[in-house]
């Protein structure tokens, strides 16, 4: 049997090089010839505003499904939390694939919980509805931008403790050598300071040359991302409940665009499970309206015959609405857009509007 050949539009950062990498790998197995494309967008060009600052959603993602419609390639792999709800008639998600883990993690560098932070404690996000979650849980925190890839992320937490140890072990060796000589000298510490500098791994040198503007104690990042970033062995994180810490719609999966090619890639790439959940919490996200100008969790999980989906809406001074359903399978579109409807009459809508207007 010969093989199909597709070529694969993709961000350049590590993280999306990588989840089109399993998108290729899975595809592979299915006897097709994979070409990855990588594409600059919007968001990655601007580099130094937040993501609700960059002005509509997809920031992250028209870029690569116009080479689509352009006909340059046959398919766009995006994260599908940074999908807007809203596309061209004539570009569908052809596929999900099985989701990663959906929460958010706490990192820092000594490992602790939430509640262990100290009181005043800085914690780094580029999401508003991480900044407001972390608010409502601990309003004490002082949350500071944080933007980046994820691994750029990691090395701004790391830096000032890690500057601060290798200036510790050289002044103490340089003094050490000063009053016992040369000849004499054994390290201040357990390792001279070239040896311990040669111990770290890559991360840890680039965070070592780092100069951070803000020095975080903790900052707030997808599991999945670190996951996929193989991050999660070097660094130390706690995660954050799903009940309080609401993930954002779609947070944890791959979405495969296309047009022509999408029946094709819907079977071979589709996973029905991740596809409900995903379509009730995009649902919501579209029929709530919040898009990136408000903080909106919302975490669908099947259960048997229904969708469990809880959401949150945070507006721009802390108020919060909130809730939980049970959504029937068999309608479970419909459902959600019932759902997002009570939420608007309790409050949710004028939420979002004034979160807005906040941004404005």
């Amino acid at each position: 049997m010969s093989r199909r050949t597709l070529r694969l539009a993709t961000r350049g950062s590590d993280l999306a090089l990588r989840q089109a990498a399993s998108v290729r790998e899975a595809l592979k197995d299915r006897r097709y010839e994979v070409e990855l494309v990588e594409v600059e967008t919007e968001g990655d060009r601007i580099t130094d505003e937040l993501i609700h600052r960059l002005g509509k959603t997809g920031a992250f993602v028209r870029a690569l499904d116009e080479r689509i419609l352009a006909g340059e390639v046959d398919a766009a792999v995006h994260s599908m939390k940074d999908m807007p709800t809203d596309a061209p008639d004539e570009l569908v998600v052809a596929a999900v694939l099985e989701r990663g883990p959906a929460n958010d993690v706490l990192v820092t560098p000594d490992g602790v919980d939430l509640d262990e932070l100290p009181e005043g404690a800085t914690v780094g996000t580029s999401s508003l509805r991480r900044r407001a979650q972390l608010l409502d849980a601990r309003p004490d925190l002082t949350v500071e931008p944080l933007r980046g890839n994820v691994d750029t992320r990691v090395e701004k937490l790391l830096a000032p403790s890690l500057q601060a140890e290798h200036e510790a072990r050289v002044e103490a060796d340089e003094d050490r050598k000063g009053h016992i000589g040369e000849d004499d000298y054994e390290p201040a510490y357990d390792r001279r300071p070239e040896e311990w500098f040669d111990s770290l791994t890559e991360l840890e040198r680039n965070a070592l040359g780092r100069e951070p503007d803000v020095e975080y104690d903790g900052i707030v990042l997808a599991e999945a991302g670190l996951r996929r970033s193989g991050l999660d062995h070097h660094v130390e994180f706690s995660r954050l409940p799903t009940k309080t810490f609401v993930p954002a719609p779609g947070q944890g999966a791959i979405a495969v665009t296309a047009t022509a090619r999408a029946e094709e890639l819907n079977e071979q790439l589709d996973f029905p499970r991740t596809r409900v959940e995903t379509t009730v919490e995009r649902t919501l996200l579209a029929e709530l309206g919040g898009g990136c100008i408000a903080p909106i969790g919302v975490y669908a999980v099947l259960q048997g015959s229904y969708v469990h989906v809880r959401a949150q809406v945070f507006g721009p001074d802390g108020e919060l609405v909130e809730g939980s359903r049970d959504l029937p399978v068999e309608k479970h579109a419909t459902a959600a857009a019932d759902f997002a409807a009570a939420l608007r009459e309790r409050g949710a809508a004028d939420l979002i509007q004034r979160a807005a207007e906040a941004n404005e």
